[in-house]
């Protein structure tokens, strides 16, 4: 075994120490299981190629370079969290042909660092060392192929650094409900990549549904190629707070916790095994010890990027994108991210979290579902721990912009905002009355009242303080599910049978944007209230502003999810009904923020306990 496998080999296997070189990630030529566009992995740029998996055959006279979304080494990142000075490409060549290494700065300039040239080579192993400076600001690495008048075969692609004197083990968190087929990909994945599943130490399942994930004829498979390393457990419906947090519960307080890389993931990801692999490397090689997270990518359009780093705006509720230098909704074949941007936290749907920020902040908050990976971000951030979303570390989730906003999940994302924004003392109580105030007016005179109930309900749970999280949140998603069901227009109906007749659903586009909305929006509601609005419109998604749907006295609007319509239908009754509910439970929250804020603080310590979360599980 030559010198270089041998090192190689070494890094893959955490806990090995001491390791000459850690692998920080490989070069794949096209997607293992997942449909992804090779363009993802690599490219011909001049001539023809065969790109497989962890191979690549250059034909004469041709170009590929893997300048590439999963392609690229982020040094951006390495530069900036960590002491490492260079990063070694190593492959395996057969033929004749060029290797380079190429580099670009934060504006996208490209350079060439370093190349090799081989001549007949036979499964040759060659190395190339890149310096890891000038890319403070922004920047990437990548490998270009090239070839003259005879064929290159490169294969075996690794982007290695120096080790660590000890690397952490990664243990692998999956929160699942009800999405079996789903988490089993996943694990599929992520067991039958040799070289991940080595370098894993441990993979929870937290299984929270009725629809089991062991009940898949693939799991038995999947535990078999595990072995011991799997860990299935079933347990109540604690909502993703719950199930993650039991996963972390179990890898923390159990052998070895204390120096444990906990790396979260949503069950309705396809993953990109890699991705585990470059976010516990770089985990391991920082300065000091961070939450490293990875980018979400669209399921139903793989080569887009729809998360590239979020930054919460608590005063708004919002915990999205900052678009500044944001390629949100950018095709990520014709875009690469070459500034480095900061995150205020990292969503889970892969989020790898090391043992000191748990011990330094405590466990998550069990608000059930949303916010509960802001708030902890948040919480770290305060206590010192930085979070990076690492950009080539990209798992595919569902198109988040595909999901309507008025669904049973709006309540959790009011309480649970209200709550992250009254921890981190962001709640400011004429502030966030007035916000609140426009938010529930314009969804008022969207005739969105199953979304206004939602809203009301979320914001008295609230002033109640923390005695309503006492059961994780399993008991409200039935009662919020049950006061929208009583709303006709929270129900998804297929376009065809909407009982609605043609002349009154033309289709209906949008004018201007309001220059001065609340006035448009008071002169909307008193429309509505006087009975002025026209008979009827189909609406199509994204075109469903308040400003316009409020012009018709019923609205045929396109789901988000593109698979029905809802039905909007002004109701003066429940208009009125809302309205001054909503205005009485508003002024409560103006006239006892601030108290209700002080208790949330209060409490935080002992609901983000391991002995609170130990009665959650309640011994399951």
């Amino acid at each position: 075994m030559t010198q270089v496998a041998e090192s190689e080999r070494r890094a893959e296997r955490p806990g090995e120490e001491p390791a000459t070189r850690l692998l920080a990630q490989r070069t794949f030529f096209t997607a293992r299981a997942f449909p992804a566009p090779d363009g993802m992995y690599a490219a011909a740029s001049v001539g023809a190629a065969n790109l497989e998996r962890e191979r690549v055959t250059v034909e004469p006279h041709a170009m590929v370079t893997t300048n590439t979304y999963f392609g690229r080494f982020p040094a951006s990142y390495w530069q900036r969290w960590t002491d490492l000075k260079t990063v070694d490409v190593e492959a395996t060549v057969t033929g004749s042909g060029k290797l380079t290494a190429s580099a670009a700065d934060s504006n996208g300039d490209d350079r060439s660092v370093t190349s090799v040239t081989v001549n007949d080579a036979k499964a040759q192993t060659v190395r190339l060392t890149a310096p890891i400076d000038r890319f403070v600001d922004g920047g990437a690495i990548w490998l270009d192929i090239e070839t003259g008048s005879e064929r290159l075969v490169v294969e075996n692609v690794r982007w290695t650094v120096e080790a660590p004197q000890a690397v952490r083990p990664v243990s692998v968190v999956i929160c699942t409900h009800n999405r079996a087929d789903y988490c089993i990909e996943t694990l599929t994945e992520l067991a039958e990549d040799d070289v991940v599943r080595e370098y894993v130490a441990a993979v929870h399942v937290t299984d929270q549904g009725t629809d089991a994930v062991e009940s898949r004829e693939k799991f038995a498979y999947v535990k078999e190629l595990l072995g011991d390393k799997l860990h299935y457990v079933r347990q109540p419906n604690l909502g993703g707070a719950g199930g993650f947090t039991r996963g972390m519960y179990e890898v923390l307080e159990g052998e070895g916790g204390e120096d444990a890389h906990v790396l979260l993931m949503d069950d309705d990801i396809k993953l990109e095994s890699d991705t585990i692999l470059r976010i516990s490397a770089l985990a391991n090689s920082t300065v000091e010890p961070m939450i490293v997270g990875g980018q979400n990518l669209c399921e139903l359009h793989p080569g887009q990027l729809f998360v590239d780093a979020d930054i919460a705006n608590l005063p708004k509720l919002r915990a999205g994108i900052d678009r500044t230098d944001s390629l949100s909704q950018r095709s990520m074949l014709e875009h690469n991210q070459d500034k480095r941007v900061d995150a205020t936290h990292n969503a889970w749907w892969c989020c790898l979290i090391p043992a000191e920020v748990v011990r330094a902040v405590g466990y998550p908050l069990p608000i059930f579902f949303q916010w509960d990976d802001v708030e902890y971000g948040l919480r770290a951030r305060s206590a010192g721990f930085y979070t990076v979303t690492l950009p080539g570390a990209g798992v595919w989730h569902q198109d988040l912009h595909w999901k309507g906003w008025d669904d049973w999940a709006r309540y959790f994302h009011y309480r649970n905002g209200l709550i992250t924004a009254a921890l981190h003392g962001q709640l400011q109580s004429n502030a966030m009355f007035q916000f609140l105030l426009n938010e529930f007016m314009e969804t008022l005179a969207s005739m969105q009242y199953g979304l206004a109930a939602t809203m009301i309900k979320a914001i008295e749970d609230f002033l109640d303080g923390p005695k309503t999280l006492a059961d994780g949140g399993a008991n409200v998603v039935p009662a919020v599910r049950m006061l929208r069901a009583e709303y006709p227009e929270t129900h998804i109906v297929p376009a065809a049978r909407t009982g609605v007749n043609a002349d009154y659903i033309p289709i209906a586009r949008p004018g201007f944007t309001p220059s001065k909305p609340i006035m448009v929006l008071l002169k909307r509601l008193v429309y509505q209230y006087l009975d002025k609005p026209g008979r009827g419109a189909a609406i199509r998604a994204g075109d469903e502003h308040w400003w316009h749907v409020s012009l018709f006295r019923t609205a045929v609007i396109t789901d988000s999810s593109q698979t029905g319509v809802r039905v909007r239908r002004l109701d003066k009754r429940l208009m009125l009904q809302l309205g001054k509910q909503g205005l009485q439970v508003l002024w409560r929250l103006r006239q006892n923020a601030d108290a209700t804020v002080r208790q949330y603080v209060d409490a935080q310590r002992e609901l983000t306990s391991k002995e609170n979360w130990e009665r959650l599980f309640g011994g399951q």
